[in-house]
């Protein structure tokens, strides 16, 4: 799959989750297979670039290539400077966030709100794409297939899109009213793809590399994009990968290669966060990594009380040992809780 001047590696893309994929996992994440991954999105306001959290999104140092920014706004000459503002801090793809669904990015008329306003959205794609059109630069949108079940516009926004000149379109199959609950439809996704020359990514629920075979195979999209299933499960990437090209299922990991994957995702972590912020962050990923084996509800109760990395690491590092000594070498199955993309 090619995205403007760049060819991916597979098809097997990371989706953009606030909070979720900072330079640590998105690197992870390609190391164990993704062929491509977009950060978190930025905020086209430019009051908010000198904030900490913003410079933390500005970091791409040691990031494989290409960088893909998203960006957040809902004024197009704000959305333009943001645009060219990150692409000056190292992005080598910009893409368009019209999908999140989250209240507090709605109520500023971002985000999946755009969908209700498609003047709006028309304004936004020539503007971005006009300014990054000198930078070589392409543009990418990610979005929903309308605000509600009664007002899908989908193939009407992704023709504008291609028509604005956009380099890829990526389609989560869910309404801005759906947020993330019920079932991703795949319908809306199939219809834009017939009706489009750029390529198309399929997102939402797709959580196993046989469920990505059925979404490719379905839609007839050019790549599938994941989410949530990635969360705790970064090898999900190569899984999928492996799959797609050979029709075979990879094995699960070993306790033992969970504990040197999580462990070297919670060094990158710290170093990226520091020790105040970096303790807190891991909490998060260390309960996804774990979530569904074996005494890990005891232990997360027992670890999101340690308040200093050193010994957070110790206690994720001597639980795996532990189990791996009582459980076998290969995990229980994780649970398949964590759906929608």
């Amino acid at each position: 799959m090619r995205i403007g001047q760049w060819t991916l590696p597979n098809n097997v893309l990371v989706a953009p989750m606030a909070g979720v994929t900072d330079r640590p996992f998105r690197q992870l994440c390609k190391k164990l297979g993704a062929g491509y991954a977009v950060s978190e999105m930025a905020a086209s306001n430019p009051k908010l670039w000198d904030s900490v959290k913003t410079s933390r999104r500005l970091n791409h140092d040691g990031e494989i290539a290409p960088i893909s920014v998203q960006i957040a706004g809902a004024d197009p000459a704000m959305m333009a400077e943001a645009a060219a503002f990150n692409a000056s801090k190292g992005a080598r793809i910009i893409d368009i966030n019209m999908g999140c669904p989250v209240k507090k990015v709605c109520n500023v008329a971002s985000g999946s709100a755009l969908l209700r306003h498609e003047d709006q959205i028309a304004r936004i794609l020539d503007a971005v794409v006009s300014a990054c059109a000198p930078l070589d630069v392409p543009v990418t949108l990610k979005t929903r297939t309308g605000w509600d079940r009664e007002s899908r516009n989908a193939l009407r926004v992704a023709k504008m899109a291609e028509n604005a000149g956009i380099a890829a379109l990526t389609l989560h199959g869910r309404t801005r009213a759906d947020l993330y609950t019920g079932e991703a439809e795949y319908d809306t996704i199939r219809a834009v793809k017939a009706e489009l020359k750029i390529p198309v990514v399929a997102n939402g629920d797709i959580t196993s590399p046989e469920k990505a075979r059925r979404v490719l195979d379905y839609t007839g999209a050019d790549a599938v994009m994941i989410g949530r299933a990635a969360q705790g499960r970064p090898w999900i990437f190569r899984e999928i990968d492996h799959y797609l090209r050979t029709g075979e299922t990879l094995a699960p990991p070993s306790y033992g290669e969970m504990r040197e994957l999580l462990l070297e995702h919670l060094d990158d972590h710290y170093r990226f966060y520091g020790e105040h912020t970096g303790v807190r962050t891991a909490r998060k990923h260390i309960g996804w990594y774990l979530d569904g084996l074996p005494g890990a509800d005891s232990f997360c109760s027992r670890m999101n009380l340690i308040d200093n990395t050193r010994d957070q690491w110790r206690a994720v590092s001597d639980w795996f040992d532990l189990i791996s000594r009582d459980g076998g070498s290969h995990p229980a199955p994780v649970a398949e809780a964590l759906l929608a993309a």
